[in-house]
């Protein structure tokens, strides 16, 4: 007799689209380590992301009683949005697990040391956020780092 045949289900694959990225959070800090964090948000704020409604830029991450708090992050009001709709600079919650909020309240300890957003994206039908541990470039840094880049775009025409 032979063995019954088992069918094993597709594997799933998430698909990942970038909503927003903090462009001046790479050029003002140096990234020393990044966390995907979920969020949680009102229903015309997801709406507003579909449409792409988001700005990072000026955005910061607080540790307050043991939880991850997103500040001053602009998610514009949803235009078909009722007397229901969000505020667009609220305190936003992050989803993130306790071990790693104790690991990042002693890294931001020290001082220059802060949590900025990254970028935002779509998971599946998932918010997710990339939180940075950033430190403050100065001047001469942001100088080097455009050389840099440049030096980079002027191989790549050759």
């Amino acid at each position: 007799m032979s063995q019954p045949q088992t069918i094993s289900p597709k594997p799933r694959t998430l698909t990942i689209k970038q909503i927003a990225e903090n462009r001046s959070a790479r050029h003002e800090y140096f990234i020393t380590d990044e966390i995907e964090c979920g969020i949680i948000l009102t229903g015309t704020e997801v709406k507003a992301l579909r449409l792409g409604k988001i700005q990072l830029t000026g955005g910061f991450a607080r540790i307050d009683n043991d939880e991850l708090w997103l500040e001053n992050v602009h998610i514009s009001a949803y235009e078909q949005g009722n007397i229901f709709n969000h505020e667009t600079r609220r305190r936003r919650k992050l989803l993130v697990h306790q071990k790693e909020i104790k690991k990042l309240k002693t890294k931001t300890q020290s001082k220059g040391v802060t949590l900025v957003p990254v970028r935002a994206y779509f998971k599946g039908n998932k918010v997710k956020i990339v939180i940075g541990l950033a430190k403050g470039k100065k001047a001469y840094d942001k100088r080097e780092t455009i050389k840099e880049r440049d030096v980079k775009r002027e191989m790549a025409k050759e």
